[in-house]
């Protein structure tokens, strides 16, 4: 085994490496259609940063809006740091994303269509960064919605059916 090998081994499994997920979206999987995702920085204040590695934050009512160029995160629900003062944040306010120009005028252009939105999935750290996970989305309709939560439901009995036959 060459020394590139093992050098990419121990960088794989390195902690600083991992995902350390804060808040996740499971509610925009089930209304919208996903798309695209893409990764992307946030400008934070410090008082952010302290309330996100406690775990404080909701993506629930969260959107993004593309803006002059510039991709804003909407909002978001990061609570204020139990030990801040006066510099604490507003739990609300709106949040710079950090993406590449390309990455921002396809955004644009796509959200410039019917039906088109995006939606934050994901907020993690990534080597000590907070990160969110974006999607371009297109919005599901009831009977969707209802047609794969059956989907969820008969492959789950089928799993139990099968696993009820392996243990006879």
């Amino acid at each position: 085994m060459s020394s590139k090998n093992k050098g990419a081994k121990k960088k794989a499994k390195d902690p600083a490496n991992e995902r350390t997920l804060i808040a996740s979206n499971r509610r925009a999987r089930h209304d919208f259609h996903i798309d695209e995702t893409f990764e992307a920085g946030i400008a934070l204040t410090g008082t952010e940063v302290k309330a996100l590695r406690a775990g404080r934050a909701s993506l629930t009512d969260g959107w993004v809006n593309v803006d002059r160029g510039e991709a804003w995160l909407e909002g978001v629900h990061i609570s204020e740091y139990a030990q801040g003062t006066w510099t604490n944040h507003a739990p609300r306010r709106r949040r710079k994303l950090l993406l590449h120009r390309e990455q921002i005028d396809k955004l644009a252009a796509k959200t410039r269509e019917k039906g088109h939105t995006i939606v934050p999935l994901r907020l993690y750290f990534l080597r000590g960064r907070a990160k969110v996970e974006i999607a371009l989305a297109r919005g599901k309709r009831e009977w969707d919605k209802r047609h794969a939560l059956r989907e969820k439901q008969d492959a789950r009995e089928a799993e139990r059916a099968m696993s009820l036959r392996q243990s006879r």
